[in-house]
């Protein structure tokens, strides 16, 4: 899939638009999470640290990453599927595990901080971090649970009196 559409439409120039910017601040955080990586070894920090950071810097690429991907497929392209259902239904569980992914981590890494910077006052943020990644883990199993799967409704076809064949999609005529 290209970044630049093939019919050209307010919709997908900034489709685009988004699209690049957000592939580019993508490369710019792995960039910069590597600097940051060779600057706090050069400087002799502590190296778990520096991990962390850059592991923290990398997710969240990641996650601006996908939601790059995300626009370009969706809304960049010249399918003429507009159905939201389908749309969100298709692109919400990448990103939003994409996103849960983040949270998680981020929880872990403020544990890992929290521990040995001796604040266990303070692992109610993390924790809080943690529990709405599940949560929000939890509310897109029910938005896919509750939310109509229209992409695989197999489609009957039944002969009216008038001899016309029409095809039945969810029941009805």
């Amino acid at each position: 899939m290209s970044l630049i559409p093939q019919n050209i439409t307010i919709r997908s120039v900034f489709a685009s638009l988004f699209s690049i910017i957000f592939f580019g601040l993508s490369l710019v955080m792995v960039i910069s999470a590597f600097a940051m990586l060779a600057e706090g070894i050069m400087e002799g920090q502590e190296l778990m640290q520096i991990c962390l950071k850059a592991i923290n810097t990398g997710v969240i690429s990641l996650a601006v990453f996908e939601l790059a991907m995300v626009i370009n497929k969706e809304y960049g392209g010249d399918e003429q599927e507009h159905d939201v259902v389908v749309m969100l239904r298709r692109t919400l569980p990448r990103f939003i595990g994409t996103v849960c992914v983040a949270l998680a981590l981020e929880g872990l890494i403020m544990v890992i901080k929290y521990s040995q910077l001796d604040l266990a006052g303070n692992l109610y943020y993390p924790v809080a971090i943690i529990f709405s990644a599940a949560f929000l883990l939890a509310a897109l199993g029910v938005f896919l649970k509750l939310s109509p799967d229209k992409s695989n409704v197999a489609a009957t076809q039944v002969v009216t009196p008038q001899g016309a064949a029409v095809a039945l999609n969810d029941g009805s005529v």
